[in-house]
């Protein structure tokens, strides 16, 4: 519901306006909505929800509302006569800098408290104990930490003069971007004066992640939404191509997209990978750089300002680059892959065309995403079994528990474990202190109907992703109508509308572009890191692996759903001659260049096969006719597998149990060549048992490597 535009006295009214006119230029005033905001926000205990397009300017509002608080001449000011800082919730370190950025332009001093400026908290929290920050950003992970409970927020409790919860649908996991550690909001919100105002922003919450995040801000949350449409945007979507095909698309066409962009993969394999064959093509000509969660701070920093500056065409981005993220002029988004939802594609479009009256976005499809969907869909819904053995292991222990201590107890894996300990932390289950992770004794059930209804509804949106590939009406009316906007009509510029694709482009792929890009990424062999611990826990050894039992670093020809080894693998999968051909002599060829660069040259050749297919023993074979070497095999037992939650010792345990008898291989240095695994632990452990029997040296082949 929207309300009509409140007054602000005449000298809020010139705090508001020398915010606006730094961020947005001389005489530039806030919009109707915005000051409705403001004003609601002067008034003590005041809850808004702001749900706006991208670009709307959902942060002026809190500048505005800060600085006007911090003059002193709003009804929430401190007896001094000055009003508290303010604490603002922000998902994204590339998000923090941003804000600081533009809370230093409206004249408001701002810092944060993140991982990549640890040096600097103590005189950061020396400024906000003395009275002289403006603003404060966290995110959500920082508010669960129990030592920065107790130093900031126990100092700021009954202080602030606003609390802002960004990219608030992150607190609802109706929500497309659910985060735990979000809804440690609710814990601040609890230790607030309950005078403190309250503002949250979202661009991309239908009605029920609305309805649910207005429900957590409190009954009497005032709830401005606008339209979501954004006519600069000319969407377009391809359907059909293969994986290959895909890569092929983005590097011819990306010359012609209009200035610099972002380029979204679901995976960071593929934002290597893509940009690795963008570079084939172009060369240097085609500035791209890939994006991803794994790079530090420091490096992100450096990516987001080329884009800025346009010093690149694109960066090939996970989502790790999104919410909060603002070039003005950003002329295009692609989707390699298509996100689970249709809020979160929204959410990732919007990054293009704020200041452009046209901005391209593409969507290239495949029939892969479904499998990306259902995971994104189960990935988070707690296994209520697992949810009471892990219960169960912190309540009979003798005190507080690590995640490395519950991994093992458990069996689980790590990021599992990580994951359930903050769900349970949600629901006041768990709790950490300095020395762990303990049981509070409160019961927990699993809320069935609760979970089946998200799952429901995770599909829902998997189904009119499904729609938009398919073209089956406007896809901008599709995406506002997916979020609930009641003003959702047919925008007359997307490719279902005009019937074709944004001039220049098209669906067609060169088949050169495609052969180019295929053979440059087949060249390009991973490196296959020895594991250098054994796991302990069910396995019994830990501890450091002895370097004469160590593998030397191998190789992987392809990785996970690396598109340029799919349907070759497919094909050798199924016995293809051909196929299989191919395979063992881009394994020569990988061999070829190892030998070359690592000085060490196999005397002997093993097949290890792990799986029920032939491709170890088939390489294996092909290498030992071209490279006149002798082939063995060491034999493995099969088996139904460890299981594809089973931690590190657990696996470690199986193939332990199912390595057979290990061949001769006395005084010779050994080529181990393996189908298919994701751990490496079998390599580990069959290396191990090579290198006993006396083996010089192991070097891995990795035919392909699961995730």
């Amino acid at each position: 519901m929207s309300s009509s535009p409140a007054q602000l006295s005449a000298p809020q009214h010139d705090a508001a306006t020398r915010v606006i006119e730094s961020l947005a230029g001389a005489g530039a005033r806030l919009r109707d909505d915005q000051l409705t905001a403001v004003s609601a926000l002067l008034a003590p205990a005041a809850r808004v929800l702001v749900v706006q397009a991208t670009g709307w300017g959902k942060s002026a509002v809190y500048w505005a509302a800060t600085a006007i608080i911090r003059a002193g001449t709003a009804a929430t000011a401190q007896p001094s006569g000055q009003g508290g800082p303010t604490l603002i919730v922000s998902p994204l370190l590339s998000l923090m800098r941003d804000q600081v950025g533009a809370a230093q332009r409206a004249g408001l001093q701002a810092a944060t408290l993140n991982s990549s400026n640890v040096d600097e908290w103590s005189a950061i929290e020396s400024q906000l104990r003395a009275g002289d920050l403006d603003v404060l950003l966290v995110s959500p992970e920082r508010l669960a930490n129990p030592g920065f409970g107790r130093r900031v927020l126990d100092a700021l409790a009954g202080q602030l003069g606003l609390l802002v919860i960004d990219e608030a649908h992150s607190i609802s996991d109706w929500g497309h971007d659910f985060r735990p550690d979000y809804r440690r909001v609710s814990d601040v919100l609890q230790r607030l004066n309950p005078d403190t105002p309250v503002l949250a922003t979202t661009a991309t919450a239908n009605a029920r992640v609305t309805d649910d995040v207005a429900a957590q801000l409190g009954a009497h949350t005032l709830v401005l939404r606008g339209p979501l449409a954004r006519k600069s945007l000319h969407l377009n979507v391809i359907d059909g191509l293969s994986p290959i095909e895909r890569y092929a698309w983005v590097a011819q066409y990306l010359p012609s997209l209009p200035g610099s962009g972002i380029i979204y993969v679901l995976t960071v394999a593929d934002a290597d990978r893509l940009v690795d064959a963008i570079r084939a093509v172009h060369g240097d000509e085609c500035a791209v750089a890939a994006y991803t969660g794994q790079l530090d701070g420091e490096d992100r920093h450096r990516l987001e300002n080329a884009l800025l500056r346009n010093e690149v065409k694109a960066l090939v981005a996970t989502s790790a680059l999104g919410m909060g993220y603002d070039k003005p002029d950003l002329g295009f988004v692609v989707h390699v892959g298509s996100p689970p939802s249709p809020v979160s594609y929204y959410q990732q479009v919007g990054r293009a065309g704020r200041a452009l009256d046209d901005a391209v976005v593409m969507l290239l499809a495949s029939a892969t995403d479904d499998a990306i969907w259902e995971h994104f869909a189960t990935a988070t819904i707690p296994d209520p079994d697992r949810m009471r053995r892990l219960l169960d292991t912190l309540g009979d222990a003798d005190g507080p528990m690590s995640v490395p201590q519950l991994e093992s107890s458990t069996g689980y894996r790590r990021g599992r474990v990580e994951l359930m300990l903050k769900q349970l932390a949600v629901d006041g289950v768990t709790d950490r202190g300095p020395d762990g992770w303990e049981a509070t004794g409160k019961p927990w059930s699993y809320d069935a109907e609760h979970y089946d209804g998200v799952l429901a509804v995770r599909r829902r949106e998997a189904d009119i992703m499904r729609s938009y590939v398919a073209g089956r009406e406007c896809l901008m009316q599709l995406l506002t109508s997916s979020l609930d906007d009641p003003a959702a009509a047919a925008c007359g510029r997307c490719s279902v509308c005009r019937g074709r694709l944004t001039e220049p482009l098209s669906a067609d792929v060169s088949s050169a572009t495609v052969r180019t890009i295929t053979g440059s990424l087949r060249r390009s062999a991973l490196l296959l890191e020895p594991r250098k611990m054994w796991p302990g826990g069910a396995f019994g050894t830990r501890g450091r692996i002895p370097a004469g039992l160590a593998a030397e670093p191998g190789r992987v020809l392809a990785h996970a759903d690396a598109p340029e080894w799919t349907d070759l693998l497919a094909d050798a999968r199924r016995g293809d001659h051909q196929a299989l051909t191919d395979l063992g002599d881009a394994a020569v060829a990988t061999l070829s260049a190892w030998v070359r660069d690592a000085g060490l040259r196999p005397d002997v050749i093993v097949s290890l096969r792990l799986t029920g297919t032939v491709l170890a023993d088939e390489v294996t074979e092909h290498l030992c006719t071209v490279g006149r070497r002798p082939g063995l095999t060491f034999p493995v037992k099969m088996g139904d597998g460890p299981g594809r939650d089973a931690t590190g010792a657990t696996e470690a345990l199986y193939w332990r149990d199912h390595l057979g008898e290990v061949p001769d291989v006395t005084g010779q240095s050994v080529l181990l060549v393996v189908d298919e695994n994701g751990s490496g632990w079998p390599i580990t452990l069959a290396a191990a048992s090579l290198r006993e029997a006396g083996a010089t040296a192991v070097m891995p082949l990795l035919i392909h490597r699961t995730v």
